[in-house]
């Protein structure tokens, strides 16, 4: 419910930065980069810096991949004379054999009418999240694997998170922190302060509460990914 909030482009801008720094290694080394880029549930940080740090392969969690089309295009390129790929991965993409998993395991979830049932899927839940936090590990050892090329990782973290603020973060959040204020001075409450074109909407909070944003799958961002030839791994 709001274009953008404060904060990602300073971290769209540090993980731009790091895969930026990465191509010298990974050109000079003839290697396979793996960089983990946050995203928990949504691809906007890792779309937008793997477009903008001209990654070969970008992996969001609306796209569920497939190792071996990302092996494919890795061992495309090297056909055609470059030995080396950068990958970037958000920390919530999922394979297509993991996502399916996934979502049966949350589909009989939500058919779960007995506690013992419903307590057995969820800890399956569990188990199944504990195992897809080393997924940017398998995916490495994985590629490494299918192409022969030697392939590392770097994770980024909080690193993300932290840093000086952008020029565009630091005007984004003196515009919504004066709309908020007159929205206090007026007693409009119960709202969240929502970026809109240069200016700034209210929208009650429970449009908001409980969803997400995800990266629409006809999105002009993943356009203009797969017209350049990056592979989104499907």
């Amino acid at each position: 419910m709001t274009d953008t909030s404060f904060g990602f482009d300073t971290a769209l801008g540090i993980a731009t930065e790091a895969i930026d720094r990465l191509h010298s290694t990974a050109h000079s080394h003839h290697r396979i980069i793996v960089v983990e880029v946050m995203g928990r549930r949504a691809g906007w940080l890792t779309l937008g810096a793997g477009i903008a740090g001209g990654a070969d392969v970008i992996l969001i969690p609306e796209i569920p991949y497939r190792v071996k089309k990302i092996a494919k295009a890795i061992r495309r390129r090297r056909e055609l004379g470059s030995n080396f790929s950068i990958v970037a991965i958000a920390e919530g993409a999922l394979s297509r054999a993991y996502a399916a998993r996934f979502r049966e395991a949350k589909a009989r979830q939500s058919r779960a009418r007995s506690r013992t049932a419903l307590e057995r899927v969820s800890a399956e839940l569990t188990a199944l999240d504990q195992h897809h936090a080393g997924n940017t590990l398998r995916l490495s050892h994985q590629l490494e694997k299918l192409t022969g090329l030697e392939c590392r990782v770097s994770i980024l973290g909080y690193v993300q998170r932290g840093g000086t603020p952008s020029a565009a973060d630091r005007m984004l959040g003196t515009r919504l922190g004066t709309v908020c204020a007159e929205l206090i001075r007026e007693r409009v409450f119960g709202v969240m302060v929502a970026a809109r074109g240069d200016g700034a909407q209210p929208v009650p909070l429970d449009q908001v509460a409980d969803n997400r944003k995800e990266v629409p799958l006809d999105h002009p961002w993943i356009a203009a990914a797969r017209a350049v030839g990056t592979c989104l791994g499907d």
